[in-house]
């Protein structure tokens, strides 16, 4: 059974074992991309354990069913099959991408992953060793410190606080048996959102979902996570590290993606700091007075926050002035606003760009999978640039002064910033 939204070809497949899958039925090239969402990540890392959806994720394809992981690498390989698997705060996600005419081989390991990952020894160890490696450079690495540091201040005693790949004394500490376990908790039919694009027919695809998650359990064992806003506000937090240039980001509370005023605060955001070489932060900080390469902005959500972020990286004397400035045009939008020509500049750019989405067959998957995960309709594709076009200037004000009201942000610096306390 399919229904379609016709102008992007974009449908909804129910298989025989009631799976929901959006599908792309495209023939222009040979290739099948299949994009997967389980709801349910690094948010899910029991106490004292953090990272370990991260670490879950990375065994997935080293070795499953009676193939260890050489021999699973080696009969990806053979057929030029691409699998690929990661977490993040509120979900562990899943690519393949193949030939059609090697999709049931890629079903197959595909499902030999999910269902029975092998979790040899040695696979753990080498995996541990690579993701202790990456914390380890983390360690002095002035955009890790200072993300992580945000977190931790904006989301105190709350999984969103702890760092998704983790922390190198939990990562050391986690078992074998902990890594099954949790595989078994966050896998199940209830949580599984599924795309797939390419040259593969519905009936095919259906089959295909079927043969890999239909022996998933009907509903995946999670912890409740509680809603959170951001904490810390007003606070300045400055990690010590000698480099001559220091990273500077900070925060406000933001809007949910299925917020009524998300599209006017989107398109605030991209006068503000989002449109790069167009924005007021990339004026007055660059162009204006040379302080620093770039400077952004964006707002960031996840299943359970959200947050307006921006941030800038100056050499250690010119920090304190840098966040004056961008503080300064923050303050501006929200008491003013964007102007009329700023924000029809704006739509024009967001309309014209969002083609740009869709030029290959992974890039089409994985926005649609963005489109599930956030709970948008199937047709979202479709109405996007008239609900870009229909936001008035008065409701992109209204946004503005409800993003950038007069709350402290949260302020963290990684470097040895001067004159700042």
């Amino acid at each position: 059974m399919t229904s379609s939204s016709h102008r992007t070809r974009v449908s909804r497949v129910t298989s025989p074992a009631g799976f929901d899958i959006w599908h792309v039925e495209d023939y222009t090239v040979p290739l099948v991309s299949m994009e997967f969402a389980v709801m349910g990540g690094a948010a899910q890392d029991p106490a004292g354990r953090a990272g370990l959806a991260s670490f879950l994720a990375g065994l997935l394809d080293e070795g499953a069913g009676a193939l260890k992981a050489e021999a699973f690498q080696e009969a990806l390989e053979e057929k030029a099959i691409e699998l690929s698997f990661g977490a993040s705060r509120d979900r562990l996600t899943g690519s393949m991408r193949t030939l059609t005419e090697h999709a049931d081989s890629a079903f197959e390991l595909l499902a030999l992953a999910i269902r029975e990952p092998r979790f040899d020894p040695d696979a753990v160890e080498r995996v541990r060793s690579q993701i202790i490696s990456g914390l380890r450079r983390d360690e002095t690495d002035p955009q890790s410190l200072t993300r992580d540091a945000l977190n931790r201040l904006a989301f105190a005693n709350h999984p969103y606080g702890l760092p998704t790949d983790g922390r190198i004394p939990d990562v050391q500490a986690i078992t074998r048996d902990e890594l099954g376990n949790q595989h078994a908790r966050l896998f199940g039919r209830d949580v599984l959102r599924i795309v797939a694009v390419g040259a593969i027919s519905a009936e095919a695809l259906a089959a295909g979902v079927d043969r890999i998650f239909g022996d998933l359990p009907p509903e995946a064992r999670l912890a409740p996570i509680p809603e959170i806003v951001m904490q810390s506000a007003g606070h300045t937090e400055i990690i010590d590290l000698d480099v001559p240039q220091s990273t500077l980001y900070l925060a406000l509370p933001g809007v949910s993606r299925r917020d009524p005023d998300f599209m006017a605060a989107y398109l605030s955001n991209h006068v503000l700091g989002g449109g790069a070489f167009t924005s007021r932060l990339w004026h007055e900080v660059r162009e204006t007075r040379g302080l620093a390469y770039s400077v952004w902005s964006s707002l960031r959500w996840a299943a359970h926050t959200k947050l307006f972020m921006a941030g800038t990286a100056t050499s250690n004397e010119r920090v304190a002035e840098s966040l004056r400035v961008m503080r300064a045009e923050i303050s501006r939008m929200g008491a003013e606003g964007p102007t009329e020509e700023e924000l029809a500049k704006a739509k024009s750019y967001l309309t014209g760009s969002y083609a740009l989405q869709f030029d290959t067959s992974r890039k089409i998957a994985d926005h649609l999978l963005s489109l599930r995960v956030d709970g948008l309709p199937i047709d979202y594709i479709d109405r996007r640039n008239q609900d870009v076009e229909a936001v008035t200037l008065d409701a992109v004000k209204s946004a503005a002064r409800r993003l950038y009201a007069d709350i402290a942000p949260l302020v963290v610096v990684t470097g040895r910033p001067q004159g700042l306390a």
